[in-house]
């Protein structure tokens, strides 16, 4: 019997739940419905505990957290825990940050829990690149700047080259498109590099640390400044990069902020 052959048991269930960037006034009403009603939650590290504190008090609130560059759980032990708590018939949420289907596994989990024969329902949350670009009062798509987005993570799985960023610029430039990439601050200098290929180093790009939380943090810069601004910033994961001519508005108000130094390094840029 195939996957897609596997019946579904109508009395488990388990909900892929998008908790979105962090704020809890970011959350859909059927998401805070899905986490109120859940009376087992597995819940990434990125999810904020103002959102987790929705949860009811008899719940189980198990902790699998996910985080680039850190040490995690096994997917296939998440994978494990979603199958076994469904068919004891517990409310399974898989409380995941962003939305479950954009860098969250949800497909994957999906896949392994529909072959288990449970059934699955995903609710979307807003996606940490869209709330980023959005906090600072800039759209990721703009008919004079831009014709499309690509969300792209900068983050490979073992064994896989990952991202052909060469391509992509080259790509970006000819079609006017904003480049959003997750995961992406530790291979930073790669990114610039291999973008610089394609893109004009005068490029503007923002890179916005914990979008939508009180500790957001975010510099402006571009893109051939990009490596030593994220240094020079100390910034780190969880961010994303955005890369872009929607942000030159927003780098033209910086620039004259600058200081010395700094306002040297976007003339060489340019």
């Amino acid at each position: 019997m195939t996957t897609h052959d596997t019946p579904l048991n109508g009395k488990c269930q388990c909900t892929l739940v998008g908790a979105g960037p962090g704020d809890p006034e970011l959350l859909t009403i059927k998401a805070l419905k899905a986490i109120q009603a859940a009376t087992v939650l597995l819940v990434d590290d990125l999810v904020s505990d103002d959102i987790v504190a929705h949860a009811a008090p008899t719940a189980r609130v198990v902790y699998v957290g996910k985080r680039g560059g850190c040490k995690s759980t096994p997917q296939a032990f998440i994978e494990k825990l979603m199958i076994m708590a469904a068919n004891e018939g517990e409310n399974v949420v898989r409380l995941k940050g962003g939305d479950p289907f954009i860098f969250g596994r949800g497909g994957e989990e999906v896949e392994h829990l529909r072959a288990a024969g449970i059934r699955v329902e995903v609710i979307n949350g807003i996606t940490s690149g869209l709330a980023a670009v959005t906090s600072l009062g800039v759209p990721l798509t703009h008919r004079e700047h831009a014709h499309g987005v690509v969300f792209v993570t900068g983050h490979a799985k073992p064994g896989d080259e990952g991202t052909d960023w060469t391509s992509l610029a080259t790509t970006a430039h000819s079609a006017k498109l904003t480049l959003v990439i997750y995961m992406g601050v530790s291979g930073a200098q790669r990114i610039q590099d291999e973008l610089l290929t394609g893109l004009p180093a005068h490029t503007p790009v923002a890179v916005i640390q914990s979008a939508s939380l009180a500790s957001q943090r975010h510099a402006v810069t571009t893109l051939g400044d990009l490596h030593a601004m994220v240094m020079r910033e100390q910034l780190a994961s969880p961010s994303v990069i955005v890369v872009g001519d929607v942000l030159q508005g927003l780098l033209a108000l910086q620039q004259p902020l600058q200081q010395p130094p700094q306002a040297a390094s976007f003339g060489q840029a340019a």
